[in-house]
Formats: structure tokens, C-alpha cells, sequence
């Protein structure tokens, strides 16, 4: 490994940028300049106003509003299977991590234990969702500061991902896969999802990683732009309420897969006395930029790690807890080939009967790739939430990007929004 994140080997932070502010006397007029939302590197949705003394910024708002999703509305009007399809879009970097979080969730309300298989296949799947979001971050890192190939080198593996979330949903970018108690449909060929796994983090995924590490973890010119730029300190990533790479970057080790184990990560996770999934939670000291990339570089080695003891795991039985009780949508060929399977899906899209929760509110939140993805859900005793609110990473790393950014040079913006991962339908829902 050609870095080792440890207090020992960290950078010291530019003394003119940190302390700009603070020593600072203004000598003439500044100037406003709004930053996105049409810029690039602020995909269209979102906007900081900008206050430069020349060339440094002297002040930063951020400023969002642009997507108008409605997201969270819409769970008002959609039962507890139909409103996996809004949350995958919350996050469509990693969409599969919300359909898994949400239904976990869900059943937490219901007071509903997943089957073994489900819970192996949910872990795999949200372990690599986390790997198809880093590699975009790290990949786009290179790219806002002109590595082209550096972007060519994380995305490419990616299209394995999706031939491989494709294969297992049907669909490659939005997978709606999970429902409550189990998922839409079981694996086509269980051997042929092994080997399509196997082949990608054996295979195209640590030589993609290689090649992006050979290519800018010890390029000159990354290392100036990205090392000092951006910090957060460990005491400011807490009371930001941070999470995430972007906290773990700046000291706090905090992994809700290792301080509120869910999955397969907890103990007894099978039900014979399985053991929790072994790795390890990277941590860097210096909170900058550069840490901010190497955190979620080591992490995508920890999740190969992880499916790596799961893959050849994977249980038989049951994928659904309720297969036997009419309580899910019946197979596609059931429907059109019996009328009992076509009067249980009639009653389950087109009737009042399906799930009624009870009348309570819980919270529920997984460590998805930009930090803590949670659901609070208050339920009124129907089939669809009275109000369902999510705390998304996004939204609270963003508040993060003034005291980041403020005393920086204008060129700076660009790779710390990068390092922060944002992404704007979760900011607007």
C-alpha cells in the first residue's frame, strides 16, 4: 500500500488559509460572484454565492432549493412496497443502499426479522453499492483537476456493477429491489451471481483501483491541490453532526456497522450463531481533501473485504418472510398464468389490503458511502406512512462547504465539493 493513514505521516494545514479570516483587514471593495447552479462541478442544483478579495473567498452561502423533488411527500401517498421506487432516487449513485435502508426500516416497525438469505444478499448488494458511489467520487476527483484518465480508470468498472445489479433486479440504474420482508424476486442462477461478483472484485476492481492510485495518490500536482485544502477538524466535523468519509477524514471513528451493527453485521446475523463480518473502519487525522480520498479508497478495499467472506456464504431457503401468506406481489408468471395469482396481485395494487402498520414512529439509519442514511417514519395504523422524513448525508456534509471553503483560493471550490460527494436530490426532497 503506498500510504498508510496515520496521525504520523498528516499535513499541516496552510497557516495563510486557515488563519485568513481571523488576521484579515479589508482594504477595498469585494467582489459577489454566484458559483452553479449552471457550473459543472455543481451538476445544475446547486449554488454558492461567492464573496472574493480577489481571488481568495472571503465569505461563502450556500444556497439549494433547484431539484423541487418532493420526495418525501410522496410517501404520504404510497404504500411501504411503492415508495422503494422514490428512495432510490434520493441518492442514484448508489441507489440499491436506499431501497435496503428503507426496508430495513420498515421492518423495524413491523417488528419483522428477515430471512438468513436476504440478510447475506442484502449485505453484499449495500457493500457494493458503497464500492459504485466511492468509485465516482474518487474517479471525479482526479477529473475536477484535469485527470481525465484518472476518472476513466474508476468509472469504467462501474458497468460491471450494473450488469450485476441488472442481473439481479432487472433494471440497471433504479433496482427497487427490496420489498417488505424479502425483495421482488429471488436470483435468477445463484452460481452465475457468484461468479459475476467474483470476477469484479477480483478482477476489474482491483485493477482499476491499482492504476488510479499509481496514477494520483503520489502525483505532485494532486497532492498541491488537495493536501491543507478543505479542512475539517475533528471537533468541527461533530458538531456539524458529519458523517461519513468526510467525518472519518477528520479523526472521528464512527461506523454505524460497527456502532449499531445491523445485517450482517451484528452477531447471530443467521440465527445459528453466525459471527459479525470482519474488517476494518479507515481513519485519517488531517481532514482535508487528499484524507477525504484516501478514506474512501481504503474503504472500497474493506467492502471488497467484506463480500469476499459473504459471497460463497450465501444461504438457502426462503428469501421472503411472508412467501406462504399472500402478503407480497406473486411472480410475473403466476399472474399471468393462474387466477389465484392474478386476484392476489389484483388485491394487493388495486384494493385496500396489503400492509397495516401499526400506530407508532421509529428511526432506522444505515452507514451508506456519504455517511448516515436514516428513515423516521410516524405510522397511523394504514398502509402508507402518515409521515416519513429522511436524514440524508448529503444534505448535512453540505452545510459543512462555508467553513470549508472560506479563505481558500476560487480554484479550491471545485476539489473540496468534489471531496464532499454531493448529491442534490437528496438535499431537495
Amino acid at each position: 500500500m503506498p500510504y498508510t493513514l496515520t496521525p504520523e505521516t498528516g499535513i499541516t494545514p496552510d497557516s495563510d488559509n486557515t488563519n485568513y479570516l481571523k488576521d484579515h483587514v479589508d482594504t477595498g471593495d469585494r467582489w459577489v460572484l454566484n458559483f452553479g447552479p449552471q457550473h459543472p462541478a455543481t451538476h445544475t442544483t446547486l449554488r454558492l454565492v461567492l464573496e472574493l478579495d480577489g481571488e481568495r473567498i472571503a465569505r461563502c452561502t450556500p444556497h439549494i432549493g433547484y431539484l423541487h423533488s418532493g420526495f418525501e411527500k410522496l410517501a404520504e401517498h404510497l404504500d411501504y412496497n411503492q415508495y422503494v421506487s422514490i428512495v432510490s432516487r434520493m441518492n442514484y449513485l448508489s441507489p440499491i443502499a436506499n431501497d435496503i435502508c428503507w426496508h430495513g426500516t420498515v421492518e423495524k416497525l413491523f417488528d419483522v426479522q428477515i430471512t438468513p438469505r436476504q440478510t447475506v444478499l442484502r449485505t453484499i448488494l449495500a457493500e457494493i453499492a458503497r464500492i459504485q458511489d466511492h468509485l465516482l467520487c474518487v474517479g471525479a476527483a482526479a477529473l475536477d483537476l484535469g485527470a481525465l484518465t484518472g476518472f476513466l480508470y474508476a468509472f469504467n468498472p462501474r458497468e460491471k456493477i450494473y450488469d450485476i445489479i441488472d442481473y439481479v433486479s432487472g433494471q440497471r440504474f433504479h433496482p427497487d429491489w427490496t420489498r417488505v420482508g424479502g425483495a421482488a424476486k429471488d436470483l435468477p442462477d445463484e452460481e452465475v451471481f457468484k461468479r459475476m461478483v467474483k470476477n469484479f472484485i477480483h478482477q476489474d476492481l482491483p485493477t482499476a483501483i491499482r492504476d488510479l492510485e499509481n496514477l494520483v495518490v503520489r502525483n505532485r500536482i494532486f497532492m498541491d491541490r488537495t493536501q491543507g485544502i478543505g479542512v475539517m477538524s475533528h471537533d468541527e466535523a461533530i458538531n456539524c453532526s458529519a458523517s461519513g468519509p468526510i467525518a472519518r477524514a477528520s479523526g472521528v471513528k464512527r461506523d454505524l456497522r460497527k456502532a449499531e451493527p445491523y445485517l450482517c453485521f451484528q452477531d447471530n446475523w443467521d440465527g445459528e450463531g453466525a459471527d459479525a463480518i470482519n474488517f476494518s473502519v479507515p481513519v485519517a487525522y488531517d481532514g482535508d481533501v487528499y484524507c477525504r480520498f484516501l478514506v474512501r479508497v481504503e474503504e472500497i478495499k474493506q467492502s471488497i473485504k467484506i463480500i469476499e467472506q459473504l459471497i460463497d456464504r450465501i444461504p438457502g431457503g426462503p428469501l421472503d418472510v411472508f412467501a406462504d401468506e399472500k402478503m407480497t406481489k406473486p411472480p410475473k408468471s403466476d399472474v399471468y398464468g393462474s387466477i389465484e395469482g392474478l386476484i392476489q396481485h389484483f388485491e394487493l395494487i388495486m384494493t385496500n389490503r396489503g400492509w397495516n402498520a401499526p400506530i407508532a414512529e421509529i428511526y432506522n439509519a444505515h452507514e451508506t458511502a456519504n455517511g448516515e442514511l436514516g428513515y423516521h417514519i410516524v405510522a397511523d395504523g394504514t398502509k402508507n406512512s402518515w409521515r416519513a422524513r429522511t436524514r440524508p448525508p448529503s444534505f448535512i456534509n453540505y452545510s459543512t462547504v462555508s467553513r470549508m471553503i472560506e479563505g481558500h483560493m476560487l480554484a479550491d471550490i471545485v476539489a473540496v465539493l468534489g471531496s464532499i460527494n454531493i448529491v442534490a436530490a437528496e438535499l431537495d426532497r
